[in-house]
């Protein structure tokens, strides 16, 4: 079985103690589901722009924002991409029931790439390919090769592949590093010829969802790797020679980095959204009333306030909506309470 070989430095367990420490605090909030729902929304739209960019996709945030939005067909390859990502991110929690193989990679590739290349779309390469970039030299422009992936035959990359998925599903590494050493090592291998990339954070939020981290849900990497994308290439390629405790620093520095940052985020919005839901002087009324009545209907409150009922439903329809009291029943006779 694959062995990744790295070094559990004091940056590594502190990175691992905060991530922890966050995580669970996430956790612990009791996040309005409306809020939460906005949250994973805004989280999915930023991780398909950005993932997406990196790989060179012309489309801007608004623009990618509109797209998924207004739920309209893609007009062109770059939406097509863009489209596909955001899909298989939004159900990739449905997919954790399944088992991670070959099957599965290949298949997500597909999805990934309908439309856009259907040509290569879920097929393990079966050439050489070599990553990097051209530079000028002497007034030429040459080829600097930034790494050079370990097999360049089909039967190869999947074999090698197998063994990585296999480790995937059976190791009991620690579910960070987990995750980090097979986002390396995905991308060290290289199978398609196209995708690469974003096939490779995919299924890195798969291996972070199948260990019980709710990704996209609380939290999303490719902020992190945003910050500075010559220094996520960098980092990636430091491991490149065997030894992974680089590249797990920079890793575990962004899942940190992400995690309190959402955290931020949210204790922000819910501070927003106590005082928009702040009651108002006759709402507290109402209040006061079902305190003293523990249940009422629309029909108790508008004798009480002596207003009409439509008046003393508009009052509980906004206390509903502010999450302050519950009802039950969808007639005239149902009845409200405080939660």
């Amino acid at each position: 079985m694959f062995q990744p070989k790295f070094t559990l430095t004091s940056l590594l367990l502190d990175n691992l103690s905060k991530i922890e420490r966050f995580y669970g605090q996430l956790e612990a909030l009791k996040i309005p589901k409306k809020l939460e729902l906005n949250l994973e929304r805004d989280n999915l739209i930023q991780s398909t722009y950005v993932s997406n960019s990196i790989e060179g996709n012309p489309l801007s945030l608004p623009e990618v924002t509109n797209l998924l939005l207004d739920g309209r067909v893609p007009a062109n390859r770059d939406e097509k991409e863009v489209k596909n990502y955001f899909e298989l991110l939004k159900n990739l929690p449905n997919m954790t029931t399944k088992y991670l193989d070959l099957g599965l990679v290949t298949d997500l590739h597909s999805k990934l790439l309908v439309g856009v290349n259907d040509e290569i779309a879920g097929k393990i390469r079966n050439k050489k390919v070599v990553v990097g970039g051209y530079k000028k030299n002497d007034g030429e422009l040459k080829l600097v090769v930034k790494h050079d992936p370990p097999y360049h035959k089909q039967a190869q990359i999947g074999d090698y592949l197998t063994k990585l998925l296999s480790w995937s599903n059976e190791s009991s590494e620690q579910a960070i590093l987990k995750a980090g050493i097979f986002h390396h090592q995905y991308v060290y291998l290289h199978p398609f010829m196209d995708g690469n990339g974003r096939t490779c954070r995919l299924l890195t939020a798969f291996v972070l969802l199948k260990n019980e981290y709710q990704i996209n849900k609380y939290f999303v990497l490719d902020d992190y790797y945003d910050l500075d994308r010559k220094e996520y290439s960098d980092k990636l390629n430091s491991a490149d020679q065997g030894d992974k405790t680089e590249w797990l620093e920079y890793f575990t520095s962004g899942v940190r980095y992400s995690l309190q940052s959402s955290l931020g985020r949210v204790n922000n919005m819910m501070k927003t959204l106590k005082v928009e839901n702040r009651p108002t002087s006759k709402e507290t009324e109402v209040l006061a009333f079902l305190e003293q009545n523990q249940q009422i209907t629309s029909s108790d409150l508008a004798d009480h306030l002596e207003v009409s009922r439509q008046q003393a439903h508009k009052f509980l329809a906004s206390l509903l909506e502010k999450g302050l009291i519950d009802k039950k029943g969808e007639t005239k006779k149902s009845y409200y309470f405080i939660k």
